[in-house]
């Protein structure tokens, strides 16, 4: 198993990965950090769990629309339907650990 630190948000947080797929989670995270900053600029101050689940509503939209078209284009797209429930799967962890720990302060 490998790790890596990503960015989102502002924020590094380790991830654990297959070996050989850091780049493609390291990519995969620059997308979750890209929706983050692109809500932040059209709605302002967002708390940070709130943000990161828009950002995962988002993202799961993209991948609905991609998967009921037959795929699209950018990264979701290029995605097989496996590939992006482990990512969800991943962002909705790191989402609750985030929710967990603002909860506890």
């Amino acid at each position: 198993m490998a790790q890596i630190n990503v960015s989102v948000n502002g924020k590094t947080y380790p991830l654990a990965c297959a070996e050989g797929d850091q780049e493609r989670l390291g990519k995969l995270a620059a997308y979750v950090d890209d929706k983050c900053k692109d809500l932040t600029s059209k709605l302002g101050h967002v708390a940070e769990n709130r943000l990161l689940l828009m950002a995962a509503v988002l993202i799961a939209d993209e991948l609905h629309d991609s998967m009921s078209t037959g795929g699209g284009p950018g990264l979701v797209g290029g995605l097989t339907e496996a590939d992006m429930a482990a990512v969800l799967n991943e962002v909705a962890t790191e989402i609750e650990g985030i929710t967990d720990h603002l909860a506890a302060s």
